[in-house]
């Protein structure tokens, strides 16, 4: 297989999968098998509701339409022999790992797949849908559920903790070892309805488990959050999963018993935070601002701990994604700003 012809086999798959999402799928049997991967990934895990994993397909499908040959082919080399990649996945949204799957795949290397315990339907299926559009990819997938062995890098997802780990076992190899990252959102207090329901986007996709998810809104000092409660009442159906009711009522309750001050909606809590970034599930923070060149500065020096920004104005020498945007990544937008096809073209 040649580059184009790798291409156009993920861009089949992007097609196939659309159907089934616009059910426009002419193959029943194809329909059902999606349907009943669908379901068994949320058996195995109740995080990943319905809506939740055709987000995450629909994301799939962004990430695909989105690759620029002629910027890909700009410092893309072909590999004289594929390397074997071992890619350990995080498992906190279904088929996170597919950005690095891809790369892989397109790069003409080999991907050894350490799947997430809480991660194990959704990406094989679509790796078996892959291989059906061109069988040859089946020599350049495996997986691997013990130790693993055998490979010439490594690219590892995690926390700040299994980072370390990460460091002490695959260090001695070319690798990419991703750390806790947080998604920021900021207000200067002109937003619209419709842009802060789209915030609601930013925080609510996914119950607030990816790295994308804005769990911290700076906003101008004084600010008055009454209209973006008004705006983001839409979400409220996010208190009906089970496992996002039990950490907002937990949450809430700690934050009772220690009588620490918050706004609340009975579906979100707000916190005021000065130092922390990170928020409990089902809680985002709030910090107040005095002007915007402090928080310009403020925000440079977190630059390292900051997936995105969110924001529907500009601010100087800070990259912003818009609101309604943070869970929309496109092929280029690689996580924590590493590029995933140089590091590999230099293996």
């Amino acid at each position: 297989m040649n580059l184009e012809q790798r291409i156009h086999s993920f861009k089949i798959l992007s097609s196939i999968i659309k159907n089934f999402l616009n059910n426009q799928d002419d193959s029943k049997k194809e329909m059902d098998q999606f349907n009943k991967t669908i379901n068994e990934a949320f058996l195995y895990n109740g995080w990943f509701t319905r809506n939740n994993s055709l987000k995450s397909l629909k994301g799939i499908c962004n990430l695909i339409d989105t690759l620029n040959h002629s910027r890909l082919k700009e410092h893309f080399i072909e590999p004289e022999k594929p390397k074997t990649i071992a890619v350990i996945m995080a498992g906190n949204i279904s088929a996170v790992g597919f950005h690095d799957l891809m790369c892989i795949l397109l790069s003409g290397n080999k991907i050894l797949i350490k799947l997430s315990s809480d991660d194990k339907i959704i990406i094989p299926f679509l790796m078996s849908v892959l291989v059906d559009i061109e069988p040859e990819f089946k020599n350049y997938i495996a997986y691997s559920q013990n130790k693993l062995t055998g490979f010439d890098a490594v690219i590892a997802t995690g926390s700040n903790n299994s980072s370390a780990y990460f460091e002490y076992y695959f260090g001695k190899y070319p690798h990419i070892i991703r750390k806790n990252r947080n998604s920021l959102a900021v207000l200067n207090g002109n937003e619209t309805s419709e842009e802060l329901e789209l915030l609601g986007n930013d925080i609510f996709d996914y119950y607030g488990l990816g790295c994308r998810n804005v769990s911290k809104i700076f906003v101008p000092a004084g600010y008055s959050f009454n209209q973006f409660f008004e705006s983001i009442y839409s979400f409220a159906h996010v208190i009906e999963n089970k496992k996002y009711a039990n950490n907002y009522e937990y949450n809430r309750a700690i934050y009772l018993m220690t009588q620490e001050k918050f706004l609340d909606n009975n579906f979100l809590i707000l916190k005021q935070e000065k130092e922390q970034l990170s928020s409990p599930i089902g809680v985002v923070f709030f910090e107040e601002y005095n002007n915007i060149s402090e928080l310009e500065q403020f925000l440079n020096s977190i630059e390292s701990k900051t997936q995105c920004v969110a924001c529907n104005f500009s601010i100087d020498n800070i990259l912003t994604v818009k609101l309604g945007e943070t869970q929309c990544p496109q092929f280029f937008d690689y996580a924590d700003g590493v590029d995933v096809m140089n590091f590999l073209s230099k293996l």
